[in-house]
């Protein structure tokens, strides 16, 4: 067991011994490493003021991420190399070239969110080479700004590339390096740190993993801490013991098989997306919906499910699809069909020590009808008032499979058996379909809250099946809004 956290500052490497489990990564900046320019705005994920650059091993190659600083654990750096604002000039104090971009656009008055914005922009810059606008807006979306509005730093986004030769950035020219020095820390000890007796753990194997469990089974499970970090930062909890996912490499897998995709546990929203997408698409446009870009590069599909909130925006999708979850405990594994897996609200069909390993998302058959569709008060970086995924299947013209499922119209995350049923054998029609759309009322006492009252949350809902019919069999139909005021065909 190894009793050291080990990662690079910039170029610089770190060694800590004790460690609040839960101390995170813009508070040790701020208040250990007086590091300032890194801001905190919301302290839950959302504004974007905190975001740093975190690069990782992917495999054998350096990939660099924008993530929120203010929600991730400082003992998660284990292995990585962490860039603020601050290493971005020169060594002879000359701007990065997303920097004078900034400048020459006037993209920052204030600049309070300024630093975040630049890191977002170092993450694009580094990645991907004159994206596209829309693409641009995407990795903007996690950084809010009230003063110059977005024109200008899309515009600086766009400028940066002209400013030098990107192959010649001295972090790409650093890159393999860096990768290198990564590469040293690697070990398959487990990580131990913490103080005042609190624990972090960081298993480097699956057994491990469970092994850990074992031994301490009330233990909080984190992944990226998306949910979790706000509460500690929000909720001011106080978490005895945890035992991180990021290290174990089974659990980061994803593999796909003749019949199915598997989904580790620790794999990201952003590395599953584009398998995921390749096989259903519109659950590829829902995640992108998720959060913004440093969420999805933290945030991971097992944890939404395990985390059993009824108002996440995967299981729906999952669920329609038909996916199973796989639950291991010590050396012992079960699968269960996911709709199974919620019980009631916050209680799910999980055992003390037992965690999720995998999901596994079959295939669909040929010709299957599947949308998933997320209605919020904002576009980008909202959390769903209700969520709707649906497959349909048909034979000559008639529904021979039905699996309707939402999330945000009861305590869990839950299929329409009786609008389901409502469906099955009829014509695919809309006499048929708006007798699934009443048949919702009988599946459904949706709650009122901040996000959205009942009476709108049971109307939306049937409304989405609505949606569903015209787009399958409407193709001129305009129905998705692809971004703020823009509409598309399905």
């Amino acid at each position: 067991m190894r009793e050291t956290l080990r990662f690079l500052l910039g170029d610089e490497l770190r060694e800590l011994h004790d460690v609040d489990p839960t101390m995170t990564v813009l508070d040790w900046l701020r208040l250990e490493e007086r590091r300032t320019g890194t801001k905190e705005g919301c302290n839950e994920g959302d504004c974007g003021a905190c975001t740093v650059v975190v690069g990782r091993l992917d495999g054998e190659t350096l990939r660099y991420e924008a993530v929120n600083a203010c929600i991730r654990f400082l003992p998660t750096l284990d292995g990585c190399q962490l860039l603020t604002v601050e290493h971005l000039k020169g060594p002879d104090g000359a701007l990065h070239p997303v920097q004078r971009a900034m400048v020459d656009e006037h993209g920052s008055q204030c600049g309070f969110c300024t630093p975040g914005f630049v890191m977002s922009l170092l993450a694009l810059y580094l990645n991907e080479d004159r994206p596209a606008e829309d693409r641009i807006d995407d990795a903007l979306a996690g950084n809010l700004c009230r003063c110059t509005g977005y024109a200008p730093i899309v515009r600086a986004a766009q400028r940066m590339y002209d400013q030098d030769d990107r192959a010649r950035d001295r972090f790409a020219l650093a890159a393999e390096a860096v990768a290198e020095r990564l590469r040293s820390l690697r070990d398959e000890e487990v990580l131990c740190v913490g103080s005042q007796g609190r624990r972090f753990y960081a298993p480097a194997t699956e057994g491990q993993f469970a092994d850990l469990l074992l031994q301490h089974p009330d233990a909080t499970i984190v992944s990226g801490a998306t949910d979790v970090g706000l509460w500690v930062t929000k909720f001011q909890r106080v978490l005895p013991d945890i035992v991180w996912t990021g290290r174990v490499a089974e659990l980061k897998r994803l593999r796909e098989t003749d019949t199915a995709l598997e989904i580790g546990a620790a794999v990201t929203y952003t590395d599953a997306a584009d398998a995921i997408a390749a096989l259903y698409p519109d659950f590829g446009e829902l995640i992108r919906r998720i959060g913004a870009v440093q969420v999805r590069n933290a945030g991971t599909i097992g944890g939404n499910v395990a985390n059993g909130s009824p108002i996440g925006d995967t299981p729906p999708a999952l669920i329609a699809a038909g996916a199973t979850v796989v639950l291991r405990l010590g050396i012992e594994r079960r699968t269960l069909p996911l709709e199974d897996f919620f019980l009631a609200y916050g209680k799910q069909d999980r055992r003390p020590a037992e965690f999720v390993e995998r999901i596994v998302l079959p295939r669909p058959a040929p010709g299957a009808l599947f949308r998933a569709y997320k209605v919020s008060k904002r576009f980008d970086q909202d959390i769903s008032a209700v969520c709707g995924a649906f497959l349909v299947e048909l034979d000559n013209g008639r529904v021979s499979r039905a699996r309707l499922a939402f999330a945000g119209m009861a305590a869990t995350p839950k299929r329409a058996s009786a609008a389901e049923a409502a469906l099955v054998g009829q014509s695919w029609s809309e006499a048929s379909v708006r007798r699934a759309m009443a048949a919702l009322r009988e599946d459904f006492t949706p709650l009122t809250d901040w996000r959205a009252g009942a009476d709108y949350r049971t109307q939306v809902a049937a409304n989405l099946l609505l949606k569903l019919f015209v787009e399958t069999t409407e193709e001129a139909a305009a129905t998705r809004l692809v971004g703020p005021g823009r509409l598309a065909h399905a």
